[in-house]
């Protein structure tokens, strides 16, 4: 019988970036109020579903460290194994990282002859967004593509092989959004991108050996739901 992985991928909490919108790659803020209160919110969530996790991941990021925390506080699982893999950090947006949202992909990246390439922006896919980074960042920094892709993979990969040799089961994982969506275009298709992945949301992946990959959910809030009427019905008692 296969032993079957099932991966619960969080969006981190919203960042102080996240929240004036600008673009967080490798640069790291803080949650803020409301952002650790969205965790709360969904950890809550998760723990009425009562799922148990047989380990835990994030990246080594501050923002998905302190969102795990925070899971891991509400779920009463502060025991179970957690470690950090940088492999599923967010893109790096090189020496665009930094920047406002909306300048970077709807001023910087459409002058790019990557972009320029591009018929129907509605069939706009990663590959092209990274050759965009790359063609704009003046300081060299951003990631070619084939290591975008190569990094993701390997470390989604990785910990879906190591819940399955432990015989199956649920992993709690913490990344970003275009990390999360890229995962899923690689399993679905190359469109996912224009997916909305907001903060506090859970894409569920299962895994298992003669079938590979299948995406079950994207940026799913009802857990996050659930956990607001808890938690706001706790606080009226």
């Amino acid at each position: 019988m296969s032993k079957k992985s099932t991966l619960y991928i969080v969006r981190h909490g919203k960042t102080m970036f996240n929240t004036i919108g600008r673009a967080q790659g490798w640069s790291d803020t803080p949650l803020t109020k409301k952002g650790e209160e969205g965790i709360h919110e969904l950890g809550a969530g998760l723990a009425l579903e009562g799922l148990q996790f047989k380990a835990a991941f994030s990246s080594d990021s501050g923002r998905t460290m302190l969102t795990m925390d925070i899971l891991m506080e509400e779920l009463g699982h502060p025991h179970i194994p957690y470690m950090k893999d940088k492999r599923i950090r967010e893109w790096c947006f090189g020496s665009l990282d930094g920047g406002y949202d909306k300048e970077l992909f709807d001023g910087v990246l459409p002058r790019t002859n990557a972009y320029q390439s591009v018929r129907d922006f509605k069939n706009l896919t990663y590959e092209t967004i990274a050759n965009g980074l790359i063609e704009a960042d003046t300081a060299g920094w951003a990631e070619p593509w084939q290591i975008i892709y190569e990094r993701i993979w390997t470390g989604f990969e990785d910990i879906a092989h190591a819940v399955a040799k432990q015989g199956g089961g649920n992993a709690l994982v913490v990344s970003h959004g275009m990390t999360i969506g890229t995962l899923c275009s690689f399993i679905a298709s190359k469109s996912f991108h224009r997916n909305r992945i907001d903060n506090a949301s859970v894409t569920i992946i299962e895994y298992d050996k003669n079938n590979g990959f299948h995406l079950v959910k994207i940026g799913d809030m009802s857990y996050r739901k659930k956990g607001r009427e808890i938690l706001n019905s706790a606080s009226n008692l």
